[in-house]
């Protein structure tokens, strides 16, 4: 996270609602902190990023100048993202139509690695409980208990990771997959 992120999330609090998720998560977030915080200062007048979320607490009237400035650069955030999506989906239709199957072996091999951390993460705790209730004065609270929520989380990660793979191959996402199928076969060419 780039030392402006802080700054430029207060001032999307206040100013600009619909930049948090590009400041929160994203791969971008250092980028269109830089440019929130540049874009605030210019309207605020002022010398730092401090002062520009106080002049905009202060005054209604720069947080609605900002607001008409954030909304160029939230669509433009918005153009790339779609731009990238369009990319990938591209990519997939031409490694179709050309016979290609390394995507499918690589998604297979995706959701292997999954079940196998998914597997891997329940018996880890499985044997942490084990461990401590076998030996409860050699593992402290605070240590067991630090260690099972990073088991935890590591292993819910695999299970989103299968909960996502399977949206894609039987729920909402399915229609995705049968557009790219379709446009591979060349049905959607108009």
């Amino acid at each position: 996270m780039g030392p402006l992120v802080p700054v430029a999330l207060e001032i999307a609090r206040v100013a600009a609602p619909g930049l948090i998720r590009w400041l929160s998560g994203s791969d971008k977030a250092a980028a269109v902190a830089e440019e929130l915080v540049g874009v605030a200062q210019e309207v605020t007048g002022a010398t730092s990023p401090a002062a520009a979320v106080q002049r905009l607490r202060a005054d209604p009237a720069l947080v609605l100048q900002l607001q008409a400035r954030t909304v160029e650069i939230d669509a433009r955030l918005e153009e790339a993202y779609l731009a990238d999506r369009q990319d990938a989906r591209k990519m997939t239709v031409e490694l179709a139509k050309s016979g290609d199957t390394s995507s499918r072996d690589r998604k297979f091999f995706m959701v292997r690695l999954d079940v196998v951390g998914l597997v891997l993460g329940l018996a880890g705790m499985v044997l942490l409980g084990w461990l401590k209730s076998q030996y409860p004065d050699s593992v402290s609270d605070g240590v067991f208990g630090a260690l099972l929520a990073q088991l935890s989380t590591i292993t819910s990660y695999f299970g989103l990771c299968l909960r996502d793979a399977h949206q894609f191959e039987f729920g909402s996402s399915r229609g995705s997959q049968d557009k790219t199928e379709m446009l591979a076969r060349g049905a959607g060419k108009p």
